[in-house]
């Protein structure tokens, strides 16, 4: 039983299919393989999912289709919007870039303005220093603000000839910045950041608080030469008062005129401080002319005085007698000098003078030069301060050779001393 089974299982060989093909009287048979029959099998498979997914794709091509534009549209847009973004920040970057230009040419302006202001008044300003160094007030020299650089104040100087090469020395970026700079140019430059404008205010505040500084010590500068001025000629003309005389200054009195407005630029504080300067000036020169012009000299220095003004014993009568003069003592021939500028009105021999001469000095005030033994000038000459006008000696009523000096306001003889005392006054002023 049991290897009737086996025999059955294990035993007997299976038959192969086999296909069977007639035709007419023909007949073909075809033993179908198991490898064939795989074959098959998968050729339908393949077949079958490509047929399916062709058929998936026919389906949802329209979707795919629709999915990829969609993408497209996207990225198209994004670009788009991306691009609007750059051109709106390159628009931004030109629009500030011109109003930073606007800014720096503007400033420029500014500054070009205060240099023409500058070396308009160079010219005039360094005549006034002139004329108060001639005066004899010292004009020491302002020290230049350590925030310019030597280019701006050249020789102390009151112009700015080279402020613009001082602007673009601060403005220029250094050597090993340069690079980094130009990679910057057309980038946008953050709010954090310094913006050429930014800069170009930093610069310009700096040069033109430099220039005021300048200003604010030339106009300390000239307010002080004015002060020293109007001080050196008030004192003379205290001197000269004292001396009896009074300056006459033309202008300061009986003026008048309608009013009209000041010409532009008058107001500003530093031409006024000029105007002012000016004015001390013209006013040190009417003193000092009024001083050189009056007879503060001394007719024979270094000699000693005989005989002063004033009551003495006549030397002749041996009675009181009016001295209108002050005799120095003097060898014949010693030189005799003129005390002031003035014209010559007499030069001849007068009576108890003997040979004299006399020198007008204008405001009522002459003067008179007795005993001489030699006259060295003659009628209507114009002699300065210091000139030789005759040589001492004892002609007319003298008792021996010396120098008799008068001086006389409005003819009548006044003490010489007052003015050769105020004459050694005014000597510190008049050096």
């Amino acid at each position: 039983m049991t290897d009737t089974a086996e025999n059955r299982v294990f035993g007997k060989k299976r038959e192969p299919h086999m296909l069977i093909l007639a035709r007419g009287e023909s007949v073909r048979h075809v033993t179908i393989r198991p490898w064939m029959a795989a074959l098959a099998g998968c050729t339908i498979g393949l077949f079958s999912l490509g047929y399916l997914g062709a058929t998936g794709y026919l389906i949802l091509r329209d979707d795919l289709i629709g999915a990829t534009m969609a993408r497209q549209t996207r990225m198209q847009n994004d670009y788009e919007d991306r691009i609007a973004a750059l051109r709106a920040q390159v628009d931004r970057v030109t629009s500030r870039q011109l109003l930073d230009q606007q800014v720096v040419e503007k400033k420029v302006e500014k500054l070009l303005e205060q240099q023409a202001a500058l070396t308009s008044r160079h010219g005039r300003m360094s005549e006034l220093l002139e004329r108060a160094e001639n005066s004899g007030i010292a004009a020491t020299a302002p020290v230049a603000p350590s925030s310019l650089s030597n280019a701006m104040v050249p020789e102390k100087r009151a112009d700015i000839s080279g402020g613009l090469s001082a602007i673009e020395k601060l403005m220029a970026p250094k050597p090993q910045a340069e690079k980094a700079a130009a990679d910057r140019r057309a980038a946008y430059v953050p709010e954090s950041g310094e913006t050429p404008s930014d800069r170009a205010d930093r610069v310009f505040s700096k040069v033109t608080l430099s220039l005021k500084d300048i200003e604010r010590q030339q106009i300390s500068r000239i307010a002080k030469l004015t002060s020293d001025a109007e001080d050196k000629a008030s004192a003379m003309q205290d001197i000269i008062r004292q001396a009896g005389l009074k300056i006459e200054e033309n202008g300061t009195e009986d003026v008048g005129g309608p009013y009209a407005a000041p010409e532009r630029g008058e107001t500003d504080p530093f031409n006024l401080s000029l105007t002012n300067l000016d004015n001390a000036l013209n006013r040190l020169d009417v003193v000092k002319e009024s001083a050189t012009a009056l007879p503060f000299g001394n007719p024979a220095p270094g000699r000693a005085i005989t005989s002063r003004f004033g009551n003495r014993m006549d030397p002749f009568l041996g009675r009181p007698a009016l001295h209108t003069g002050i005799d120095f003592r003097a060898e014949t021939g010693a030189d005799v000098k003129s005390t002031g500028a003035g014209r010559v009105t007499v030069a001849e021999n007068s009576g108890g003078y003997g040979n004299m001469v006399e020198i007008d000095h204008g405001q009522g005030v002459s003067t008179r030069f007795g005993h001489l033994s030699a006259i060295l000038v003659r009628t209507g000459d114009r002699v300065e301060a210091g000139d030789i006008i005759g040589r001492a000696g004892s002609t007319g009523r003298s008792t021996g050779p010396h120098v008799h000096y008068e001086v006389r306001r409005n003819d009548t003889p006044v003490d010489p001393m007052r003015f050769l005392i105020a004459g050694a006054e005014l000597k510190t002023y008049l050096k």
